[in-house]
């Protein structure tokens, strides 16, 4: 049967929807209620330093838009100077006479550039590997660079100029052709891929280089419109090749998953800048000894659904019970008002009306759901679920990996008290400090939610509930490991996808989803550590100043995401008031 447990799913909508309609919305709220009290200011949170990291910000910024080629020399070069003597300037800023927001901000901006600077070398080494398959990116770069610095431009040199890169491209695929028909391309996956990822950009800068001159300057049409056409498209065809014989990409099939591991060196200025005072193989050992928390959870679990201690069993029971096909949004709806509400009358954390009715949603498409199974949320939530176009399987994967318990245990994550109201908050307090956003901030405070929302019952109290909670506090604690393991040069991708199968219970797909995410280049090396571990820093500051300290829990919340993003041990020890020295070094082992 198609739909397992719909009349049970029906009735859980059902009790939602009856728990949800005393929620005050937007149609019935009083508009009035969305203006604060503008008398009502929180008490120390002017950092002195503000216009100065918002100028560093800017000003950073502007460069970057300027460059549209990076790791250009001139690229280098200007951003090499622009950190240094930002660098320079910072350290003669006079530390003592600043507050604890201030020292907070000085703290933050000199660990920034400090890391910008290990970044630009790190990838000026990556542009090194790759030179001998891009000996014509350089040319392309001084094209767009001189068109930017508004330098005349010769229409019959621009043509020799685009000639001349055209046969470098061309000795270059060349090369690469040669070697593949000796079985030896002489080049890596992870290098190729790089460089198709190069020849995009690369492609995309020509392309505005020639648009600003291609009619307004009749000559330069003459000269330059066929050695341009002969450049754009080697520049995609020489892409091609790359993904296609050397990545391994076919056509009308998914991308392989090849990524790029920093290394343990690499791991090691991330956890500086991140300020977490642990080694990669410590982290690992934490990661390892919170999935034994939840291997017992999950038999206690399943020996309350009748299941002995099959925990995989718990977990399919659990993925079956879903909504019927469209009725998506109307749990999401629900669940999320339903967690606004108790987070409130439980005196948690102050939401903003403005902020509870104004969230808005999205429907995934099948392609979005490839590399996001799940949902995905900030200001707006991403639902992922079946679509009219999908195969039966890839509907019904669909249907079980977005189940009822699940969601239950997650849309408080994306939305509010989550991700929702941490954009919401950090646009209003210390607006400044955007550019410390962190996974450790941003993934450990969502998580940080499901352990509040666990501990006290509400995701935990049903058997299915908490299997939903449980999948999640799993599926984090392998992110931490298969991330790790990828980045120090241990595990394969498709060890990665196996792990998260064998150990946690994802469906194929969903592990393959995971690690495509991951690796795909768009999120830092540790993004994936930030979920567990950010939440147990929280975990380990709660117990300090809320349990032991004595501070009132929504007091604790509050003044946390008054603060903006940053290290959690920047939240610390704003919280505590430390008066931070100017060369301060995170020493914090919150992991006990």
């Amino acid at each position: 049967m198609l739909y397992p447990r719909l009349a049970l799913a029906l009735l859980t909508l059902t009790s939602a929807a009856v728990a949800a309609e005393t929620y005050p919305t937007l149609a019935s709220r009083d508009p009035a209620a969305y203006v604060p009290d503008l008398a009502v200011t929180p008490k120390g949170q002017v950092s002195e330093l503000r216009e100065l990291v918002e100028r560093y910000t800017e000003d950073h910024e502007r460069l970057q838009r300027f460059y549209s080629v990076t790791h250009s020399a001139s690229y280098d070069k200007t951003f090499q100077a622009f950190f240094e003597t930002w660098q320079q300037k910072l350290a003669a800023v006079p530390v003592d006479g600043l507050g604890v927001e201030g020292r907070v901000d000085y703290v933050l901006l000199r660990s920034e550039i400090t890391y910008e600077l290990r970044v630009l070398a790190r990838e000026r080494k990556k542009g090194e590997e790759m030179a001998a398959l891009l000996p014509f990116a350089e040319g392309i770069a001084e094209l767009q660079e001189s068109r930017r610095l508004l330098t005349a431009m010769d229409p019959k040199a621009a043509a020799v100029t685009l000639n001349k890169l055209s046969q470098q491209l061309a000795d270059a695929r060349k090369a690469v052709e040669a070697g593949l028909e000796k079985s030896s391309p002489g080049v890596t996956k992870i290098v190729a891929l790089r460089a198709a990822g190069k020849l995009g950009e690369l492609g995309d800068a020509l392309e505005d280089w020639y648009k600003f001159y291609d009619g307004y300057d009749p000559l330069f049409s003459w000269w330059a419109k066929d050695p341009y056409q002969k450049l754009s498209d080697g520049l995609k065809d020489y892409k091609a090749v790359l993904r296609e014989k050397i990545v391994g990409v076919k056509k009308g099939e998914d991308d392989p998953i090849v990524g790029d591991p920093v290394g343990r060196g690499g791991l090691m200025e991330e956890l500086e800048h991140e300020q977490i005072a642990y080694t990669p193989e410590e982290l690992l050992e934490i990661a390892n000894r919170e999935f034994e928390w939840c291997d017992k959870e999950w038999k206690r679990t399943a020996k309350e659904l009748g299941l002995g201690d099959d925990w995989k069993a718990a977990l399919e029971k659990m993925k079956n019970d879903y909504v019927a096909p469209g009725r998506q949004p109307e749990l999401v709806r629900d669940l999320a008002r339903e967690a606004i509400d108790y987070v409130t009358k439980n005196k948690m954390i102050t939401i903003p009306p403005l902020a509870a009715d104004t969230w808005r949603m999205k429907m995934m498409t099948p392609e979005e759901q490839k590399t996001a199974p799940f949902f995905l949320g900030g200001e707006e939530i991403w639902v992922s679920f079946p679509t009219s176009d999908m195969t039966q399987q890839a509907k019904l994967d669909s249907l079980r990996a977005n189940n009822i318990h699940l969601a239950k245990a997650t849309v408080f994550h994306e939305l509010v008290p989550g991700h929702s109201l941490q954009f919401f908050m950090s646009a209003r307090y210390q607006p400044q400090r955007k550019i410390f956003e962190t996974p450790f901030w941003m993934e450990g405070w969502a998580l940080w939610w499901e352990f509040q929302m666990y501990d006290r019952g509400y995701t935990s109290k049903d058997p299915l509930d908490r299997a939903g909670a449980l999948f999640w506090r799993s599926h984090r604690c392998a992110r931490i490991i298969f991330s790790l393991n990828f980045h120090l040069g241990k595990w394969t991708p498709q060890q990665c996808i196996d792990f998260l199968v064998d150990r946690v219970g994802h469906d194929r797909h969903t592990a393959t989803g995971e690690v495509r995410r991951s690796f795909n280049g768009s999120w830092s090396p540790l993004y994936q550590v930030g979920y567990m571990m950010g939440a147990l820093q929280l975990r380990a500051l709660h117990h300090d100043l809320v349990e032991k300290g004595g501070m009132p829990l929504q007091e604790f919340h509050d003044r946390i995401m008054q603060g903006g993003p940053m290290p959690i041990e920047m939240v610390r020890a704003r919280l505590r008031g430390d008066k931070l020295p100017a060369d301060y070094k995170a020493s914090w082992r919150f992991a006990q």
